[in-house]
């Protein structure tokens, strides 16, 4: 039936691969009916044969063992592919052992994307072919395409961002620990593996409870504030800093919220506006009857005072729409800006519905997309919080 096949398709196209289906677990059980397999094919014409590892079982060190002895009973160098699923988390592996052997086609896809538990990661398989072993499989040398491409296919998807990818996540070259940013700063190799714009990744310095004097200086670098590790005010940053995440508050995801903390602590934040009092409401007229949340707002801005209301699909919304109409006759920018993400995270769930809730805001406009956070035991104040600095932040980008 092989030999059929291909001998059929080889008449008809150029190019014939033939995929082998379980072929690793039919070589395990009948190596010789397994090889025969594979002969029928490159007897017909087949241009390679390609050997899958259909359930994605096999051990690197199998596949290593069963490549060798399939080039060695057939004899010269045969056209041989590798397709390998991910079922033991052995994806990569299994194809870079299968690469070492001589396989010369490789199967994956971008980003590990497949059945189950995924096809063998592209983007994994293309950075160690080319920076481990030595050959430019990304095509005259660009491989610093990597990270765009990994990322760009995933918000194709509609995908959770890319974080803990290997080579191509943000968290990839990402630095939590103040010894650890102090070190990568002297001597990048001290914990990173390659540089990591050969990939065109970045490196990153994360702020939290772990953080030293180092990473702050690091970080505000990233957004163009140059400060020095002995000043004192990076001190009170890194005191105020671990005040707030011992208070639930996390800056890994919401750099727009560090940076305001960071120009205030040096002076180069100018805040431009002040809340002096909000109400929210909720209500429902009768058992069937839709639920209206509204929002009252006051702002003073240089002196002047604005009042607004509105309603919304629930409180936050009816903030945010009364906050933006008090604010958009002084600030006509912020009519651009738009709330892209919305995540609440209870910090702590021994106190049940009276928890501490941690609320990430994404907003962007159409230059940027930044995120901010709040923080409080009440949702609404939480989100208001982290709404406030949203558009405190839009307003600090565009005067700068």
């Amino acid at each position: 039936m092989i030999s059929d096949s291909v001998g059929y398709l080889k008449e008809r196209t150029d190019t014939v691969f033939f995929d082998a289906e379980h072929f690793f677990d039919g070589f395990k059980t009948n190596p010789d009916y397994a090889l025969a397999a594979c002969r029928a094919a490159f007897d017909a014409g087949a241009d390679a044969v390609v050997l899958c590892d259909t359930n994605g079982g096999s051990m690197p060190w199998e596949v290593g063992s069963a490549v060798a002895e399939i080039k060695k009973r057939l004899g010269g160098d045969p056209a041989l592919g590798i397709h390998a699923h991910n079922d033991t988390e052995q994806g990569v592996s299994n194809t870079l052992y299968a690469v070492r052997e001589g396989v010369r086609q490789v199967q994956g896809t971008i980003n590990g994307y497949g059945e189950r538990c995924g096809n063998a990661n592209l983007c994994s398989i293309m950075a160690n072919m080319s920076l481990k072993l030595g050959m430019d499989c990304a095509g005259g040398g660009r491989l610093n395409k990597l990270y765009e491409t990994a990322h760009f296919i995933n918000d194709l998807a509609n995908l959770n961002p890319l974080r803990k990818k290997a080579f191509v996540g943000k968290s990839a070259f990402a630095h939590k620990g103040g010894i650890h940013a102090s070190a990568v700063v002297k001597n990048p190799g001290t914990y990173e593996h390659i540089n990591p714009e050969l990939v065109g990744n970045r490196r990153r310095f994360l702020v939290s409870d772990l953080s030293g004097r180092a990473n702050i200086v690091s970080k505000a670098a990233e957004m163009g504030i140059e400060t020095d590790p002995s000043d004192e005010r990076v001190r009170k940053i890194l005191a105020e800093l671990k005040n707030l995440e011992n208070k639930g508050y996390e800056f890994e995801g919401a750099e727009a919220s560090f940076e305001l903390l960071v120009r205030k602590h040096l002076g180069l934040y100018n805040k431009r506006f002040f809340v002096e009092d909000i109400k929210t409401s909720v209500a429902r007229e009768g058992k069937d009857g839709e639920p209206v949340s509204s929002a009252e707002v006051s702002v003073r801005v240089d002196g002047k005072f604005e009042r607004s209301k509105a309603n919304g699909n629930g409180p936050v919304n009816a903030l945010d729409k009364a906050l933006r109409q008090s604010l958009e006759g002084f600030f006509p920018a912020i009519r651009s800006v738009r709330l892209k993400d919305y995540k609440v995270r209870v910090v702590s769930s021994a106190k049940g519905t009276d928890s501490v809730v941690r609320v990430l805001v994404e907003s962007g406009d159409d230059r940027a997309v930044w995120n901010t956070v709040g923080v409080s035991e009440n949702i609404v104040e939480a989100s208001w919080r982290a709404l406030i600095d949203s558009i405190d932040y839009k307003i600090l980008r565009d005067e700068l």
